[in-house]
């Protein structure tokens, strides 16, 4: 199953997306909830699964504008350096334990919609990357167990300030600024995904490959995320964890590469989908 956040007629909802439009889960918000991460928390996709597959009210594609998968995350946590092939571009060390980052809510920009270069910089960069949404409340997970609280997958460009991520050690001011952050298109469950770290993840800049690789280069895969993470914190339904990008990335090319107004970025993940955004500078 797939599930989006999106707006209709100026109305915030959430629904199953199928190729002929969206299942709107308006009707059922009562029983269900209101918005998807509300659906998550009251364990009711099975639920709506069901009500999807009669003749329920759908939307047309062309009717909505997609929001961000979870867009009012508690929590988005972050994997720095998490691919061997970006160790070895950044000329870091493999680090023992994930290196975790935060990036903020309102940070975020959905599938079709615009990344902001920001009037501080031009140093804007695409990291495409594997989000995981967990979903159910989860505490000290072990990482046998880590795929009994996963919502489900998206996909991710975690687009990145580096000279603000460069200020100090901490990456937080270089990953948040607005709408840097794609999310989307939607949310496939798990049982439509399989194991994660068989995923490919291409991240193509106006048409041309940039990043490509197998998600087994990742040095902490999915559920040991899950287990370290449920370790100094509740993880809750909609948190999403950002599971680190591969190499590739502009900042460690020669020249640099930045993205700029009219550019256009995809990331996509083999049985996912494709999420693009389009790139334009802050209005001043």
């Amino acid at each position: 199953m797939k599930l989006v956040s999106f707006l209709a007629s100026g109305r915030a909802s959430y629904g199953v997306a199928t190729d002929n439009g969206i299942v709107d889960a308006a009707p059922f918000a009562a029983d269900l909830g209101a918005t998807l991460k509300e659906a998550l928390a009251r364990d009711s996709l099975g639920a709506l699964a069901d009500r999807a597959s009669g003749t329920p009210q759908m939307l047309a594609w062309s009717d909505v504008e997609l929001l961000p998968v979870i867009p009012d995350p508690q929590k988005i946590l972050c994997v720095g350096i998490n691919y061997l092939s970006h160790v070895k571009e950044t000329g870091r060390e493999v680090p023992d334990k994930p290196m975790l980052f935060a990036r903020f809510a309102d940070s975020q920009t959905a599938h079709d919609g615009p990344i902001v270069r920001p009037r501080a910089s031009e140093r804007l960069d695409f990291e495409g990357e594997l989000a995981v949404v967990i979903g159910k409340r989860a505490r000290h997970v072990k990482a046998a167990d880590a795929f009994d609280v996963i919502a489900g997958y998206a996909c991710y460009n975690d687009g990145s300030i580096r000279d603000w991520q460069r200020h100090t050690s901490q990456f937080t001011p270089g990953k948040n600024f607005s709408q840097t952050g794609g999310f989307g298109p939607w949310l496939v469950t798990p049982d439509e995904v399989g194991d994660p770290s068989a995923l490919s993840l291409t991240t193509r800049l106006n048409g041309e490959i940039m990043q490509q690789a197998i998600n087994d280069d990742l040095i902490f895969p999915v559920p040991n995320l899950i287990e370290y993470c449920s370790t100094f914190c509740t993880l809750l339904p909609g948190d999403v964890i950002i599971t680190g990008t591969t190499g590739g990335v502009g900042a460690f090319r020669e020249p640099p590469l930045w993205m700029k107004a009219g550019d256009v970025v995809e990331v996509e993940l083999s049985r996912i989908g494709t999420l693009r955004n389009f790139v334009i500078d802050e209005e001043s």
